[in-house]
């Protein structure tokens, strides 16, 4: 529906049967942590670098709460409102869509802002420019293991669709649980 690339997803999942918040930190990465701990993250799950820029171009579609990037678009040091790796004029921008994010911890703005509801390649494109919005997302140009993906996948759609598409089946059998462990669900959203 987005215009993105087709990639298998093999049926018959076995999902567990606890899941808690807690659970989350430290295993997912944070839009505010850095590039190491971020590659970290995926490494030590099996994944290259390579495979987590891929992923990143999720960001292509979808949207980040205000609450997420506040502290780089306000007040982000003595000598500077914004974070400098900020594209200015985008930077004022989101800091007017926001401004009133503590009012309404709902508010969201889109990760890609040229084509907020295509999936394609901007997202990479925009990088360069400072028209990401979260820190991970625009450390991923500044980083010297992350930018030359990020440069390819700008130039080139068809080498991000086709790394993004195996990139998330390997995604889809990680963690896979076997034999008894877990269930298959009727309801993605709901134990049986």
């Amino acid at each position: 529906m987005t215009g993105g690339p087709f990639y298998a997803v093999k049926l018959g999942r076995r999902d567990g049967l606890v899941s808690t918040a807690s659970s989350v930190e430290g295993n997912l990465p944070r839009p505010t942590m850095s590039m190491n701990q971020i590659i970290s993250i995926f490494t030590s799950r099996g994944f290259s670098i390579q495979e987590m820029v891929a992923l990143s171009g999720a960001h292509t579609i979808g949207l980040s709460h205000c609450k997420e990037f506040s502290s780089d678009i306000y007040n982000y040091s003595r000598t500077s409102p914004i974070d400098p790796s900020f594209n200015r004029r985008y930077a004022e921008g989101l800091r007017s869509a926001c401004a009133d994010y503590h009012k309404n911890p709902t508010l969201s703005v889109f990760n890609d802002v040229m084509t907020p509801r295509n999936f394609d390649n901007a997202y990479y494109k925009n990088l360069p420019s400072g028209l990401g919005v979260l820190k991970s997302d625009r450390a991923l140009v500044m980083d010297p293991r992350t930018k030359p993906f990020v440069e390819l996948y700008a130039r080139d759609q068809k080498a991000f669709f086709d790394a993004f598409g195996r990139a998330m089946e390997k995604l889809s059998l990680y963690g896979v649980k076997t034999g008894r462990s877990g269930e298959i669900r009727r309801r993605c959203d709901s134990f049986n």
